[in-house]
């Protein structure tokens, strides 16, 4: 038995670096997430909005904010969200146009000034089957290295 438990671990730690740089760690906990459904009360973007959770921001203004995910998923990864609280762009209502349009505005003015001249990535996660984890709208802006396709 400890035999077996100590060949798993040599094949995770053969296998991590790997699973790292395809960001598949992050994934299983994304759709774990994901799957747990969609919580009520506060999101941790809520918090990070009121300043109870701190955040590295990179844009600030009267309708949206711009900083870094946590747990970077490309050498340039971060959110943009609107301080409304739009719980899934399914959910995303006609009057809410300009708010959208302006999110990816941001996310193209704040991906120039962090130097993602050669491209970068735009993603928004929707329902359980789309891994969304947090139940705030949330543009993520990936960069800084090649993509591959197909992304999921």
């Amino acid at each position: 038995m400890i035999v077996k438990c100590l060949l798993g671990t040599v094949k995770l730690i053969r296998t991590l670096p790997q699973q790292l740089s395809q960001g598949s760690v992050r994934m299983m906990s994304e759709v774990t997430a994901a799957n747990a459904g969609r919580p009520s009360g506060p999101t941790i973007f809520d918090k990070i909005l009121d300043g109870s959770i701190p955040a590295q921001f990179l844009h600030q203004d009267d309708k949206c904010v711009a900083f870094k995910d946590v747990t970077p998923q490309a050498p340039v990864h971060f959110l943009v969200i609107p301080r409304k609280r739009i719980p899934m762009i399914e959910e995303a209502e006609d009057a809410d146009s300009d708010l959208l349009g302006h999110l990816l505005l941001t996310a193209r003015a704040v991906a120039k000034e962090q130097g993602l001249s050669n491209g970068y990535r735009v993603v928004i996660n929707n329902g359980v089957e789309g891994a969304q984890s947090v139940y705030h709208l949330h543009v993520h802006v990936l960069g800084g290295r090649q993509m591959n396709w197909p992304p999921g």
